[in-house]
């Protein structure tokens, strides 16, 4: 049983896939900006009159926080 679980230890690479290293971060950078970006924008056309700087304020923290839970890990 001690060969099997060695070869299935050397059988895995260290390295990560080229699509890990290069590509999911970058993918993940734009959809993270995106989301960022167009919640904000559309937090501030949308203001309505009493809320004032409150209301972009906080879409724009609710929408940096859920692109870090989402997308934090990469």
């Amino acid at each position: 049983k001690e060969t099997m679980v060695d070869i299935d230890m050397k059988s895995k690479s260290s390295q990560p896939h080229w699509y890990e290293r290069y590509v999911q971060p970058c993918v993940a950078e734009l959809l993270g900006s995106t989301l960022f970006i167009f919640i904000g924008c559309l937090s501030v056309v949308e203001d309505a009159e009493g809320t004032g700087r409150l209301q972009p304020a906080l879409a724009h923290g609710l929408a940096l926080g859920l692109t870090i839970a989402i997308l934090g890990d990469i």
